[in-house]
């Protein structure tokens, strides 16, 4: 079966993020999240038990490491690998555009 990665993206208003789970298989899950100007509340952290990596298919974003000063900016295509228990949250997507996230969870 094949599918597309773009279809059915939401509006660039929509009110919350959209995860969309693209294959789940044992120790493996791949999604992907479309955000439209969403960030994570001030006091939340994920602090996931697997690794996580993440690829910024489209748009930009800032995430934010807890043992981090600073925010990272992200762009169109920058990718990085999120070791399992470190804290992060998403402090920044842009309002009215379409950033789309590749997740990998393993």
């Amino acid at each position: 079966m094949t599918d597309n990665l773009f279809k059915q993206l939401p509006r660039s208003t929509e009110k919350n993020e959209q995860f969309s789970e693209l294959l789940k298989q044992p120790g493996l899950r791949i999604e992907r999240i479309v955000s439209t100007g969403q960030s994570s509340p001030a006091d939340f952290w994920y602090d996931q038990p697997g690794g996580e990596w993440v690829l910024l298919i489209q748009g930009e974003a800032k995430l934010r490491f807890a043992d981090e000063a600073e925010a990272r900016h992200l762009q169109t295509g920058d990718y990085l690998d999120i070791a399992a228990q470190r804290k992060h949250r998403v402090d920044w997507t842009p309002s009215g555009e379409i950033t789309i996230w590749l997740a990998i969870h393993y």
